[in-house]
């Protein structure tokens, strides 16, 4: 190849990776309180799904509206933000459940033991699933 055509070729994959870039970026913003779910299980079957088989799990759940219910083991905060996690008792991991801003409030009602259905974003698994941006289902 000369160099004229790797000039070209780089420019080219320069340009459509800005491309790529940008569109990722600016992708929108999903409203999970206003969008059906993709996916309504329990929380244990969801992380029996990573704990036995985390790749398959991934292409089954990543950026998907989930709808998960469970047994509250813990109420906490991060970032100024609600937390829930949800658990059955008999695994190591959980489901940790990131509130977003408009649901922190409604966590004063919420107490450990109690059985809730929460809705969000899976974003992945590192010994517990993430799920971001939650709002409680009544």
């Amino acid at each position: 190849m000369s160099k004229k055509n790797i000039l070209i070729l780089l420019a080219v994959l320069t340009i459509l990776g800005g491309y790529l870039g940008i569109r990722m970026y600016n992708k929108p913003h999903v409203n999970v309180a206003e969008s059906d779910p993709d996916l309504v299980l329990f929380s244990q079957t969801l992380l029996d799904d990573f704990e036995s088989d985390e790749i398959s799990a991934n292409e089954k759940y990543l950026e998907q509206i989930i709808q998960v219910t469970g047994k509250i083991q813990k109420l906490g905060t991060a970032n100024g933000n609600g937390t829930i996690t949800l658990t059955n008792g008999t695994s190591i991991g959980s489901v940790i459940c990131h509130l977003s801003e408009k649901e922190n409030k409604k966590m004063v009602s919420l107490r450990e033991g109690q059985e809730i259905m929460v809705k969000g974003i899976c974003t992945g698994y590192l010994m517990d699933v993430i799920l971001i941006n939650c709002v409680l289902v009544n």
